[in-house]
């Protein structure tokens, strides 16, 4: 019996011929990461535990990238916890403020994400990986406990979606775009519990930065796992990366679907996600003109240097609303200093943008950038729920950077076409 992607390395990570959605299985993982913001309670389990040595310190990653500098104490006092977990246990690839930056982005530039391999981390937008291949799924404190001890975990064994995406994108729209189509017409649990894989010639055109916000993505849509194939593109990135080797999956051609769906990438415009839900997406022309008081670009989602790039393109010799404000934060110091090098930052500044350090920031609804009461945003970042990134009677739109950028320009939701014909 064929097996899908998600089957495939659940299977291989087992030591079973084979699985089958629904099953249970013991699975070995090839990495963990650990979320900064969990460092205190990490620190004490690990006390009242007692444990001297855990599963592998040189498979286990931990950054601190969340809210950085810190902003308050509490973050403040996770962060000393998790510098003392480093050292304790000689963590290998530990990565202090200023080392490097959002740690699903850090997590791909350093090669830690492969084809073939497993990974779990105690953030749920983990599903990034699967960009490049990697099954890898967010996890809560309990299960990394026993992860990080033992080096394997529990996993049920996914239904899988297969999603065919042809055709050619058109201007103005972008992978994002894609993910909020899918939500809007399918809604954002659309596949609870189960691996997407992503397919098609619209597909394969993609850079890998486009892919990353679309597996990043999955788990707004209820995904446990957002598989690309691994192919030319993905290869030769991780060449310059690792030196280990690596086993890509495939689906086998008898690889059974709960079910698949197909779009045309040639009808798609740019979409928006309205308060308070993913699902809440609709095509930009139907809230063209809501006005915003906030711009953000940033996060794991889409703040790679082709989104910048975007993003300036656009910004370029122009200014941004006298009402409005935007944000900027590049999402690893890599990319921060590309974005330097290529003087995108003098373009942000011109437009009246502020420059923050390769951080969540705003994402998460702390430190710098919450939103008062009564305020908008529109921003690339990934979940716009109530209160997500400050007061709950504020409201948060999602869209691509283009879309951003337009906005931020006019104060008020734009169509990023518009700036593009000029």
């Amino acid at each position: 019996m064929g097996m899908t992607m998600a089957e495939k390395v659940l299977a291989g990570h087992s030591g079973l011929n084979c699985v089958t959605p629904g099953q249970i299985v013991m699975a070995c993982v090839d990495r963990v990461r650990i979320n900064d913001g969990f460092g205190k309670l990490l620190e004490r389990n690990l006390d009242e535990l007692g444990v001297k040595r855990l599963w592998d310190a040189d498979r286990i990653i931990l950054p601190i990238e969340h809210q950085v500098p810190p902003s308050t104490i509490g973050d403040a006092e996770d962060y000393a916890a998790c510098r003392r977990l480093a050292k304790r246990y000689g963590l290998r690839f530990f990565y202090d403020i200023g080392r490097h930056g959002i740690c699903h982005v850090l997590f791909v530039e350093e090669g830690f994400a492969r084809p073939g391999e497993l990974v779990a981390a105690t953030d749920s937008h983990t599903c990034t990986y699967g960009a490049l291949n990697c099954a890898a799924r967010g996890i809560g404190p309990d299960d990394l406990m026993y992860a990080i001890i033992y080096g394997k975990l529990w996993f049920k064994v996914p239904e899988s979606i297969k999603i065919i995406i042809d055709g050619r994108l058109p201007d103005g729209v972008y992978s994002k775009d894609i993910v909020l189509y899918l939500a809007g017409k399918y809604g954002s649990d659309m596949a609870r519990y189960c691996s997407i894989e992503f397919a098609g010639s619209t597909v394969r055109d993609m850079s890998l930065e486009a892919r990353l916000t679309i597996s990043n993505m999955g788990i707004e849509l209820g995904a446990k796992f957002a598989l690309f194939e691994a192919d030319d593109k993905v290869i030769d990135y991780l060449k310059s990366r690792t030196d280990e080797t690596f086993h890509p999956v495939i689906s086998d051609p008898d690889a059974k679907f709960k079910e698949v769906i197909e779009v045309n990438a040639g009808e798609l415009e740019p979409y928006v996600a309205c308060p308070h839900d993913l699902s809440n997406s609709k095509p930009l022309l139907e809230v063209f003109g809501t006005k915003i008081d906030q711009a953000f670009l940033g996060s794991c989602t889409n703040c790679r240097i082709e989104d910048l790039r975007v993003a300036a393109s656009i910004l370029r010799g122009r200014r941004i609303a006298d009402h409005a404000r935007l944000i900027v934060n590049p999402a690893s110091m890599n990319i921060y200093r590309q974005a330097m090098r290529e003087g995108l930052f003098e373009i942000f500044m011109d437009a009246g943008a502020i420059i923050d350090g390769p951080t969540c920031g705003p994402c998460a609804g702390g430190g710098k950038g919450v939103l008062a009461s009564g305020e908008r945003c529109i921003s690339t970042t990934n979940r716009n729920f109530c209160g997500r990134m400050g007061s709950p009677k504020s409201e948060v739109y999602l869209a691509s950077p283009a879309t951003v950028a337009a906005s931020a320009i006019s104060g008020s939701i734009a169509d990023p076409r518009a700036y593009l014909q000029v």
